[in-house]
């Protein structure tokens, strides 16, 4: 049973990110399309130009953190969106591709600028034989 799936939750100014997997990677990749729907609709984005990230540390909570914020980063300075999300975790090393292109603004009206990931409510941890990763950005 595929259990992939993300969820915002809420949190006083700023919104919560939340991303379920039967792996660790695939909780990071949900994570992912959970802050990208924050910004616009995931279908108004076209995978066409991949780009790959790499991130290191020993401890999941920090991979996260760090994960979340290289996308914030590739976003902001590429002005891309991205659609999908390839994740791989080998120990403490993270290799990806997030997959989008370039913003459009009457093409994907995007609704708020993210500004980074916080360390507000951030764990990765499993729940029910799940991997969670979680934290709130601020917008």
């Amino acid at each position: 049973m595929n259990a992939a799936r993300w969820e915002h939750f809420e949190h006083k100014a700023d919104i919560g990110i939340r991303g379920y997997g039967n792996t660790l990677a695939e909780a990071f990749e949900q994570a992912a399309i959970a802050m990208t729907t924050v910004v616009t609709d995931l279908s108004l984005i076209h995978a066409v130009t991949p780009i790959h990230i790499r991130c290191a540390d020993r401890d999941h909570d920090t991979l996260f953190y760090d994960w979340i914020n290289a996308l914030i980063y590739e976003m902001a300075t590429r002005k891309m969106l991205f659609s999908q999300f390839n994740v791989e975790i080998d120990q403490e090393r993270l290799s990806a591709t997030a997959t989008g292109e370039a913003i459009d603004i009457e093409q994907h009206q995007p609704s708020v600028e993210i500004k980074g990931a916080t360390f507000t409510e951030l764990g990765v941890y499993q729940e029910d034989g799940l991997w969670v990763a979680q934290c709130v950005i601020d917008v």
